[in-house]
């Protein structure tokens, strides 16, 4: 691991670690619930749901020995998974409140994950550490170029990315918030949808939008892995209505050509491209 660089949080970071001071005390009880590893068992069976079948595709890696990173580990739920698969993992984080959920929980599973305290834009690894590099519901809390560099850095000749976030078209975004959506529809949509008043959104975040998913293409060769999903479900529809999600995906394969423009989530893995990438100047 490389020396840690001395510079200052900016105010964004420090705004999630607030965020996330207070988010890690209210689900601390999560340390004396089961943990959830049916997703490994049989990934498939909810074929409509993103997360799932982010593991039905990780089934199908041989991660088994492999140095997998997971980018913003949160209370560490996909390092625990990977390790449990036999992976090799590192897993970091910005907020140690977080971390410190993560660590309780490998330490009860009897797991070894190597986490540590970091911010996504500046890692503390060695260059091309990682045969694989997982980024799930992370990259729309970050500095996106800042990042992918990174990722491409620490990441081997030839690693697999898996990407999992969610994300708006421009132009559904527009109607998002849109004056009706926003201070008509959503607030009354907001229990319904998220289950409770207090849906797990920090300040800065914003979802990824096709430039966002552009420029993360530049560290990449072309995916070979690409799923969309959540046209309805978590904008008017809660994905705890199985039969609703089902008929949403459904609607997302038929529309395939379209989907990236109805899609509230996107789903793909890539081999790193390990070369110096040309932004435009706004986009470093």
């Amino acid at each position: 691991m490389r020396t840690p660089l001395n510079a200052e949080l900016t105010d964004r970071q420090q705004r999630e670690i607030d965020y996330h001071r207070t988010h890690a005390q209210e689900h601390r009880r999560i340390l004396s619930l089961p943990f959830p590893w049916d997703v490994l068992d049989n990934p498939g069976r909810r074929w409509w749901n993103g997360h799932w079948a982010m593991y039905a595709y990780l089934a199908t890696c041989e991660l088994k020995g492999k140095s997998v990173l997971i980018v913003g580990c949160g209370f560490g739920d996909d390092a625990l998974r990977l390790a449990k698969l036999g992976a090799n993992v590192s897993a970091f984080d910005l907020s140690p409140d977080s971390l410190q959920i993560a660590k309780d929980l490998a330490v009860r599973e009897g797991l070894q994950v190597a986490f540590d305290e970091m911010p996504a834009e500046k890692m503390l690894y060695e260059d091309s550490t990682f045969d694989y590099v997982i980024a799930r519901d992370i990259l729309h809390h970050v500095e996106i170029t800042q990042t992918m560099s990174e990722i491409v850095r620490v990441a081997k000749p030839d690693a697999i990315f898996v990407m999992n976030e969610i994300y708006s078209h421009s132009i559904t975004d527009k109607i998002r918030h849109s004056s009706l959506v926003e201070k008509v529809l959503y607030p009354r949509m907001r229990r319904f949808v998220y289950g409770h008043d207090k849906p797990y959104i920090t300040e800065d975040e914003r979802k990824l939008n096709e430039h966002d998913v552009e420029i993360i293409l530049k560290f990449l060769h072309r995916p070979h892995h690409e799923k969309h999903f959540n046209f309805l479900v978590t904008r008017i529809v809660s994905d705890r209505l199985d039969f609703l999600a089902k008929i949403d995906r459904t609607i997302l394969r038929l529309l395939r050509p379209i989907g990236r423009l109805l899609a509230g989530r996107v789903l793909f893995s890539a081999r790193v491209l390990k070369q110096e990438v040309s932004l435009p100047p706004n986009q470093h």
